[in-house]
């Protein structure tokens, strides 16, 4: 039987609109736009200015290194020593530029330990068959532990001559006011986006992530990408590192502590599946930004900060719910 150009037309918006309905991160942005909306009418607070510009900013330390673990999670690894990562880097680069030296050596020694930190993961899980759980997070440990060695446990703030380079590059709005850290985060989520959609080494990634095993057989180099994805994961927290301390003017030990989960909370609310296979940029960002607006609706409407753990983990559960649901429907 013929199908007329009217069915064509009508089966293809069907199947538009089965996808977009079927997408978590599609639901995800609609959670954030409806508790904006809710917060704007709730507290007189919430859309000033002044908190919209804090609550940018705020997103793109966790959106970033979000971006990189996104990486990791398609290929089914996972990286519970971002936060580390982004302490140590965020100290490398305080220590290097106390010392004297230049902003550029700063930020060059800060990327190069990130670089060796995830090139060290990513060789032990994809060469080793370390499991990824077990070697990031004794990372997790080794590399706060190298923070504190570096700065003697001690508070830096002092950057140097190129101090105020420094926090006008984290601290900054060179942009029609757009802070700074927002811009970096959207040239690396175009960047990401762009990595994964169009470039061979994007379709590699969500291929171990399908199939490692079938990535193998169709000639794959899975080794050399594991390793990549760890190396992009740490750099992803070493450019957050720098960013932040740029934006808070000082580091301590305890920077990044705990960020782990929110990271891998943005990126599985995003819709990044756990099982690999499954992620996007957008998806990283959209889910960095529903995590923030529930921190900041937290104080707004007067709840307990202690409450923020209980929000954030049932989002996680949540997310991996309709994953699941959406995972069974699709096998009926």
């Amino acid at each position: 039987m013929a199908v007329t150009l009217d069915q064509t037309i009508a089966q293809k918006q069907h199947t538009f609109l089965s996808r977009l309905f079927s997408n978590q991160t599609f639901w995800v942005v609609i959670a954030v736009v409806l508790a904006c909306l809710f917060l704007s009418v709730a507290t007189d607070s919430f859309a000033t200015s002044k908190n919209l510009f804090n609550i940018t900013r705020n997103v793109t330390f966790t959106a970033i290194v979000a971006l990189g673990m996104t990486f990791v999670i398609i290929t089914g690894g996972i990286d519970l020593s971002v936060g580390s990562v982004l302490c140590l880097s965020s100290m490398v680069l305080a220590v290097t530029m106390h010392a004297g030296y230049s902003i550029e050596v700063g930020i060059l020694a800060s990327i190069a330990t990130a670089l060796v930190v995830g090139a060290f993961n990513g060789m032990l899980i994809a060469y080793l068959g370390f499991p990824p759980f077990v070697v990031t997070l004794g990372m997790l440990s080794v590399a706060r532990s190298l923070a504190m060695v570096a700065s003697n446990n001690t508070v830096v703030f002092q950057f140097g001559p190129d101090h105020q380079k420094l926090l006008a590059l984290g601290g900054g709005a060179w942009l029609f006011g757009i802070a700074n850290p927002v811009l970096y985060m959207i040239v690396l989520a175009l960047i990401t986006g762009f990595i994964l959609r169009w470039t061979k080494f994007g379709r590699h990634i969500f291929a171990i992530g399908g199939n490692e095993h079938a990535a193998t057989l169709t000639g794959v180099p899975v080794k050399q990408i594991k390793v990549a994805v760890y190396m992009i994961s740490a750099l992803s927290a070493g450019l957050a590192g720098i960013i932040q301390t740029g934006w808070l003017g000082a580091v301590t030990t305890n920077l990044g502590n705990g960020m782990e989960l929110q990271v891998i909370a943005a990126t599985v609310i995003g819709g990044a599946n756990l099982a690999g296979g499954v992620g996007t940029a957008i998806g990283a960002i959209v889910g960095a930004a529903l995590i923030e607006v529930i921190r900041n609706s937290l104080g707004l409407l007067g709840i307990n900060a202690f409450w923020q753990g209980t929000f954030i983990g049932g989002a996680i559960i949540l997310a991996v719910l309709f994953d699941r649901i959406r995972n069974f429907r699709r096998s009926d």
